[in-house]
């Protein structure tokens, strides 16, 4: 079993090939990895990232088949299912590291804000959900100074979201919060920047 803290690790030194451009491709998938992973799998992280096209945590963090059991949806928001995702690999695989992994300029942090600014009659209950899961991370903002400078008021919005998905992840759950007392378990928030590539780990991580 990989720790979590080697974990962390080995997603940092990957991400740091990704923006040099040192990626290797070998791990993407060859037919030896393919035959291998059909007798089971063991993802050494999990991450529960946002659905933008432009975030895929395979390529980002350069690693292969069968090293990360990833769960996107819009904002990185946590439903349910999305909690007994992770509790499934936590437990089926002995998976000790979840990233909630949020990125800048995020669509569903753009709209929550929009939709607090001036609120739409029509907009579909499905899309409101996900707005309704952002809401109360970031609706405090809009009461601050950060209100005035769209740019730092996305930086914090952005962040304030991913720390309560990481939160409700820790709290959330029983199965979670035995795993993390007693077995390692590590849930962290983390922000992938699409100006840079660089991803920055900065909820959570263990002093």
């Amino acid at each position: 079993m990989i720790t979590a803290t080697t974990g962390i690790k080995r997603l940092q030194t990957g991400n740091h090939r990704f923006t040099s451009e040192v990626s290797s491709k070998a791990l993407l998938g060859s037919q030896v990895r393919r035959q291998e992973l059909m007798a089971g799998q063991e993802p050494f992280a999990v991450i529960l990232g946002c659905s933008d096209s432009r975030v895929p945590a395979e390529i980002i963090f350069d690693q292969g088949l069968g090293d990360l059991f990833v769960i996107r949806v819009a904002g990185n928001i946590v439903a349910p299912s999305h909690i007994g995702s992770v509790e499934f690999a936590a437990e089926k695989f002995g998976t000790r590291l979840v990233v909630v992994l949020g990125h800048s300029q995020c669509g569903a942090v753009q709209a929550t804000l929009e939709e607090l600014r001036q609120p739409t009659e029509n907009r579909s209950p499905n899309l409101r959900a996900i707005v309704d899961y952002i809401r109360p991370s970031v609706e405090e903002l809009l009461q601050t100074d950060l209100q005035h400078d769209e740019n730092t008021l996305m930086h914090h919005a952005v962040r304030a979201n991913i720390r309560a998905s990481a939160k409700h992840l820790r709290h959330g759950s029983q199965i979670l919060e035995q795993l993390i007392q007693e077995d390692g378990l590590l849930i962290v928030g983390a922000e992938y920047s699409l100006e840079t590539g660089i991803v920055d780990f900065f909820d959570g991580l263990p002093n």
